[in-house]
């Protein structure tokens, strides 16, 4: 899978620049899972890029978003296309996903769940 990363210091943006996210679901693992092996833990998934994804993608980042979330960091997605969003709501994926409308949005999102979990 084709990525930009933008390391910032609480996260990392990750800026999928494909625009099909196919049924190669140990490639978004081999992508995404990594990151909770470094200091700086998490991370923003932008999907301005895409315009289809297959569903068991959709299923796995559920999966990755809840393995962030019990390893004490943040995942959250953004800038998701209507069409993405319509399609995953229509499969009942979009209520289990950590989406905002923009990247400023979840950065807040982090920013915020990091305050949370030193109250912790």
């Amino acid at each position: 899978m084709k990525v930009k990363i933008d390391t910032k210091e609480k996260f990392h943006v990750i800026t999928i620049e494909e625009t099909v996210l196919p049924a190669n679901t140990a490639n978004m693992e081999e992508t995404l899972l990594p990151f909770l092996n470094n200091s700086t833990k998490n991370i923003i998934i932008n999907f301005s890029n895409i315009k289809k994804i297959d569903e068991s993608v959709a299923n796995v980042l559920v999966s990755i978003q809840q393995t962030f979330y019990d390893s004490n960091s943040s995942m959250v997605i953004c800038n998701m296309p209507p069409e993405i969003e319509t399609y995953l709501d229509e499969k009942e994926l979009l209520e289990l996903m950590n989406v905002t409308p923009t990247e400023s949005e979840a950065w807040d999102i982090v920013q915020m769940e990091e305050i949370e979990r030193e109250f912790n």
